[in-house]
């Protein structure tokens, strides 16, 4: 007989992050019919990087490579950075964020399950601090370059033609608004061809397979409703109002839903339990949190997509969140309660 528990969770690292790879699958696809294969390169050149870094610093920390290479983590990191990334920047800028991933955030801290912050995040946010011309140059929709061609551009052997890039609709908005207070939202996003049926042109139907990747983690039982609900719900509130008070000046809640990062920063980003909040409650909080600091930031801040800051701010209140949301312990009264 062995010692308790006797009931295993069915869930473990490799599966988890394999799922998520699963997950993120239609949502690549799609992106790549958007962009092109520059996408895939992308991913690729990430994928290699993480491994190397990955195992560069289990050497160095007396680790097993195999064993921790084979659960995946590294992969997830690389994938979720060469999305959040502009598919035609070049190697050394996704090969940097990768190994501020990896190297700072994750293993300097102690490794998987150790690290306070989201490892993507970081490396998005360091990279377009430091190149923020580089990290704001996206490919044109429908962009019609030989797949050779843009290897080349990833790789340096061609240069880099301004005319191939184009604002996303979030980055239009913000520029628009900055320059002329006048500007009317949707004739702006009608002028410029920017609106598809619902929210940025072509950039709907990407979001679109991210959310039912997401569905697709929660009917797995990977992550929990409470940190994508209210990250959603948060953000369709205060966009609500936002639009309702001035209809020409922001966005309806649909087109902040389904643009940019929203829907990959709900389900793959802000889920992440390490770096986020491990309670129910403390879950609703940090997903509040992120929704809200990500429109304020699109709208009012300086980059056009604040997910990734609106994720890092809130890994720092988590401790903070879960030290005042967990439950009470069995036996013992709740806070506040009568002492007879």
């Amino acid at each position: 007989m062995t010692s308790s528990p006797h009931l295993r969770d069915p869930n473990s690292i490799p599966r988890i992050m394999r799922l998520v790879c699963v997950a993120l699958a239609p949502g690549i696809a799609i992106y790549t019919a958007l962009i092109g294969p520059a996408v895939l390169a992308q991913i690729c050149l990430a994928s290699v990087a993480a491994l190397f870094f990955e195992a560069v610093m289990l050497k160095i920390r007396a680790l097993p490579v195999r064993r921790f290479l084979g659960d995946h983590s590294a992969l997830v990191t690389a994938w979720l950075i060469a999305l959040t990334f502009p598919p035609l920047s070049p190697w050394w800028l996704t090969v940097i964020g990768v190994f501020f991933a990896i190297v700072i955030t994750k293993h300097l801290y102690g490794g998987l399950g150790q690290n306070p912050f989201n490892p993507a995040m970081i490396a998005f946010a360091a990279c377009i601090i430091a190149f923020p011309a580089l990290m704001s140059q996206w490919p044109a929709q429908g962009l019609s370059l030989p797949f050779e061609q843009q290897l080349e551009i990833i790789f340096g052997f061609a240069p880099r033609i301004d005319a191939l890039t184009a604002a996303t609709p979030l980055d239009a908005i913000k520029t628009a608004l900055k320059t002329n207070a006048d500007t009317n939202i949707q004739e702006l996003l009608t002028s410029q061809n920017l609106y598809g049926t619902f929210a940025g042109r072509g950039w709907e139907w990407v979001t679109m397979t991210y959310l039912c990747g997401g569905a697709f983690l929660l009917a797995m039982g990977v992550i929990t409703w409470h940190t994508p609900f209210a990250f959603i719900v948060s953000m369709a509130v205060i966009s609500a109002l936002c639009w309702l008070i001035d209809p020409g000046r922001f966005s309806d809640p649909l087109f902040h839903l389904f643009s940019g990062g929203a829907m990959l920063g709900a389900f793959f980003i802000a889920t992440d339990p390490v770096s986020g909040c491990s309670t129910p409650r403390g879950r609703l909080i940090f997903g509040c949190g992120a929704g809200l600091l990500a429109y304020l930031i699109r709208v009012f801040g300086v980059f056009p997509d604040g997910i990734a800051f609106a994720v890092l701010i809130m890994n720092i209140c988590a401790p903070l969140i879960d030290r005042y949301t967990q439950p009470t312990v069995f036996g013992r009264r709740a806070r506040g309660s009568d002492a007879r």
